[in-house]
């Protein structure tokens, strides 16, 4: 199935009408009916998006008996909310074609690598419910992600613990005080934070584990249900990790949360 663009005449806030200035997705279809399904975020500390976390994590997934969807968000030069927008437009598009994916809209997941975990974290902590009086049916429907896979993501914009270029990207050089406390997941877990698995690798260089740790100890204090793997070591942005005999297992260990949720098929 071809490429959909989120917004067929043009996002808000576009700066132009490039591929770039326009956020897609591109189906990963199982076929069948009222399947679960997966957004897939990669990771590119919001200056790019790495081609290796996006199709083959799509068809993984598949292999699971998972429809999935990649997302082209928009990057630098574009700062938030822009890329929270296009997941969040994605999520509500996803649910309002259900029925033409073949896929249960109660079933929807948001996974993403390193800044595109960032970005599935906030997707799953600052979702609204849809606007009920809008004009466009699909802006009706929650952005709300039924479960969150974060994949050695940067989750906090505080000092010390982000990923600084994701930072940057993504607020500029001098934000106001007040976003990136906004925008640090951490801060923002409740108790209607969807369930959630993380893994991380403890020697990461780029994305301290205090990020997935954060985030995790927030979920706990919610009783929010999770999964948190923490590999020995591993380099950042290893996607799949198929090259890595450790950390390569958590595609097995998230296939099992997946079936432990009602994902995967029987």
């Amino acid at each position: 199935m071809e490429t959909l663009l989120l917004w067929p005449e043009g996002a808000p806030g576009a700066l132009g009408d490039s591929e770039e200035d326009q956020p897609a997705i591109t189906p990963y279809l199982v076929g069948g009916k009222q399947n679960a399904a997966v957004l897939v975020c990669p990771g590119g500390g919001y200056a790019m998006r790495a081609d290796h976390e996006g199709g083959p994590v799509a068809q993984w997934l598949n292999t699971l008996g998972i429809s999935a969807f990649v997302l082209r968000y928009r990057v630098a030069p574009y700062q938030y909310p822009s890329a929270l927008e296009d997941a969040k437009r994605a999520l509500r598009t996803i649910r309002f074609r259900a029925d033409e994916y073949g896929i249960d809209p109660d079933r929807l997941g948001i996974l993403g690598f390193s800044a595109g975990g960032h970005l599935a974290s906030t997707a799953g902590v600052l979702y609204d419910l849809g606007n009920p009086d809008h004009p466009e049916p699909l802006e009706r429907l929650s952005s709300r992600p039924d479960r969150l896979i974060l994949c050695y993501p940067v989750i906090s914009m505080t000092e010390g613990i982000t990923h600084q270029g994701s930072k940057e990207n993504l607020l500029g050089a001098t934000p106001d005080e007040q976003l990136p406390l906004r925008l640090s997941s951490e801060f923002q877990v409740n108790a209607e934070t969807p369930p959630t698995f993380l893994w991380h690798t403890s020697d990461d260089a780029s994305v301290p584990v205090e990020n997935s740790l954060l985030f995790a100890a927030g979920l706990s204090r919610h009783r929010v249900p999770f999964d948190l793997h923490i590999y020995a070591h591993g380099v950042h942005g290893i996607g799949l990790g198929t090259e890595e005999p450790h950390t390569r297992t958590w595609t097995d260990a998230c296939a099992s949360w997946l079936q432990l949720n009602g994902y995967t098929r029987a």
